[in-house]
């Protein structure tokens, strides 16, 4: 097993500055979502950020180090979890921040596989070990991620049953379809599919497959894949499903989805905050840190 866990936390957080076309969310919040990353948004009564479930998940399923992957503004992240660069301790945790510089030709970050390649190269010892990669504005089960902390596989993901997710379908529809052999090896990565190509992304159980972004990789063999991943021609960024998919055809290695069916809280817009607020408030009636 390892121990490390990159957690993606430097991009823009876009879509969240826009307005909420709801009014369930309060000036507090409001004001957040739009001076905030969207993971230190607060929507307890204690004023903890969301960022802290996933960190307390993380910490239930055995990771030691998490690298929060910020970008060159992110520095309330290190109000929260330790002013050092590296190292911190938090609630036994050892917390480091990788920075996602924006390139100087870009008013934006450059995409995920840039994100993870900068923290990477920052970290070098990343890439002669194994680690786990995913959102921060996602909050992962402790299941989904002990399942990528003790599997056997080398390069993994989580391939979430597309039924399970208690979103609208019309935004259900928009994420990104996994196609997987017979033994669960990833054939195919689909972005925002159209309704013609979701046929051909059914199971051998009939079940659609989607990515929620949280991967496992061997650092050693993915990095040239991270190192030289090309620019998305439609958003001009460089996204790791690139990269992903660059590793399966150019090597002989296998990635492996493996099947859970769960939903999987997502805070990327204003509309999202009341969801979320409710799941937190049925599902984690406190956080005792020392009970782990």
């Amino acid at each position: 097993m390892h121990n490390n866990l990159i957690i993606l936390a430097g991009g823009a957080s876009s879509r969240m500055k826009k307005p909420a076309t709801s009014k369930t969310i309060d000036s507090n919040e409001t004001a957040q979502a739009n001076n905030r990353s969207k993971s230190l948004i607060s929507l307890d009564k204690t004023g903890r950020p969301v960022l802290d479930y996933l960190l307390y998940n993380a910490k239930k399923a055995g990771y030691k180090n998490i690298y929060i992957v910020i970008n060159e503004k992110g520095g309330l992240f290190k109000e929260f979890y330790g002013s050092k660069d590296k190292n911190n301790d938090f609630n036994g945790l050892n917390i480091s921040f990788p920075i996602q510089y924006v390139p100087k030709n870009r008013e934006k970050p450059f995409g995920t596989a840039d994100a993870l390649l900068q923290a990477v190269e920052q970290f070098p010892e990343l890439n002669n070990q194994f680690y786990t990669v995913c959102n921060s504005d996602n909050l992962y089960s402790t299941e989904a991620l002990y399942t990528l902390r003790k599997t056997e596989h080398k390069n993994a993901f989580i391939s979430y049953n597309r039924d399970a997710l208690e979103f609208p379908l019309e935004r259900i529809s928009k994420f990104a379809l996994t196609k997987l052999d017979a033994k669960n090896n990833l054939i195919n990565i689909l972005e925002k599919p159209s309704k013609e190509e979701v046929p051909n992304f059914y199971d051998r159980d009939g079940k659609l497959r989607v990515s929620m972004n949280i991967f496992k990789f061997d650092g050693k063999e993915f990095y040239p894949f991270l190192k030289n991943c090309p620019v998305h021609p439609i958003r001009n960024e460089k996204e790791m499903q690139s990269s992903l998919l660059n590793y399966i055809t150019e090597t002989i290695n296998k990635v492996v989805g493996i099947p859970l069916s769960e939903h999987v809280p997502d805070l990327s817009s204003k509309d999202d905050i009341a969801i979320v607020k409710a799941y937190l408030k049925n599902h984690y009636a406190t956080l005792d840190w020392t009970s782990i």
